[in-house]
């Protein structure tokens, strides 16, 4: 065995004693408590017929992409929709990426330079992290929606100042205190960059996100919208002003080195915006008040959470596997969050909730916890 074979297999073999080694699995139970569809967009008929019907009014010569958007793959559809979306989300501008992940490496790469300052929250996702370890900017991290600590940051921060958070966490699901996180950015002259990856589809007039529903426009920097998540398809927007769109264009490498997305997936990101805007907004806070108020008769411990991700903390990995896979077994999609994608102690069960779960299937679940915990 070779010597880089050697330290894999080592690598791997540690994962495994300490039970946090990752598989791939097609088997999937037949209870959705598991994928970000939190709308059901993406098993949608409805959407699907919609994206079929306007995909047969597609040209031919657009079906393929062929090339980055700076040579072969730009179209004025691609365009057009960029700028739907912008409008949807009472944004200026608008460049669509091919990725959530994509969208943060560009942004995070490419902005932030050397001699300035990245303020990251602790919990920040990892596409986030990633971006900042591009650049050479300074970065600091501040406790998880701690204010205090935010503020003792910024005060070490020289340069242009960027602080990044999430709206809604996509391990916790609680909600960042947003209105005075943009009120410090304000006092401290400093770029606040918004991923809303999870609020997109669920907060907000027609699903437009949190920081619409805050009124905080004007004081955000750039939001991250990820399609892959409620809207059910795929690929990212960073929203800002026409400046930084061609600015990114100009800079961010995950945009320019990169095959365009295919025209009929731009297809289907705008429809999934015009299905949006004509679905039951209520329905999905509903099951989310429905899950709340059970666990609560049941007396089970839970993150705080308003959004549709919940969370069951069981402090170990040999636990928490042994709990999701007997839920597996009677038949719900519940996956075991493990260390170290979340801090040693904090392992859970990521219960998300969707509008196409029946009030019967949450009780059940919430009853079958209840025994385990």
């Amino acid at each position: 065995m070779s010597k880089i074979e050697q330290f894999l297999n080592g690598k791997l073999q540690e994962r495994k004693e300490n039970l946090s080694i990752r598989n791939l699995s097609t088997s999937i139970p037949p209870v959705d408590f598991c994928s970000n569809d939190y709308l059901g967009f993406a098993r949608s008929a409805g959407l699907k017929k919609l994206i079929e019907d306007h995909i047969a009014k597609i040209p031919h010569y657009l079906n393929g992409a062929g090339g980055s958007r700076l040579l072969s793959g730009n179209t004025a559809y691609t365009e057009e929709t960029e700028q739907f979306i912008a409008d949807f989300h009472l944004a200026e501008s608008g460049l669509i990426f091919n990725s959530g992940y994509d969208a943060n490496i560009g942004l995070l790469s490419s902005v932030p330079q050397r001699g300035d300052t990245i303020i990251t929250d602790e919990l920040i996702h990892a596409s986030i992290i990633d971006g900042c370890r591009l650049n050479h900017a300074t970065r600091y991290k501040f406790l998880h929606n701690n204010i205090k600590d935010l503020e003792t940051k910024l005060h070490l921060a020289k340069g242009n100042i960027f602080v990044v958070i999430e709206s809604v966490y996509s391990m916790d699901g609680d909600i960042a205190p947003l209105i005075e996180i943009a009120n410090l950015c304000e006092q401290y002259q400093a770029s606040l960059i918004v991923d809303e990856a999870h609020a997109t589809g669920i907060f907000g007039d027609k699903g437009q996100g949190l920081v619409n529903q805050l009124n905080l426009r004007e004081k955000v920097f750039a939001r991250i919208i990820t399609f892959g998540k409620a809207m059910g398809v795929h690929g990212a927007i960073i929203l800002g002003s026409k400046s930084l769109r061609h600015y990114l264009i100009n800079f961010a490498r995950s945009f320019i080195y990169t095959t365009a997305s295919p025209i009929h997936n731009i297809v289907a990101i705008k429809s999934a915006y015009q299905f949006l805007i004509n679905i039951d907004h209520q329905l999905i806070h509903q099951k989310i008040a429905l899950f709340r108020k059970t666990i609560k008769e049941q007396n089970i411990h839970a993150l705080d959470s308003k959004s549709a991700i919940q969370g069951v903390i069981f402090s170990s990995n040999e636990t928490t596997k042994q709990v999701a896979t007997t839920l597996q077994s009677k038949g719900f999609d519940v996956r075991a969050i493990l260390s170290p994608t979340v801090a040693l102690g904090k392992e859970r069960l990521r219960i998300c909730l969707h509008t196409f779960n029946t009030d019967d299937e949450i009780i059940s679940l919430v009853k079958h916890l209840k025994e385990l915990n």
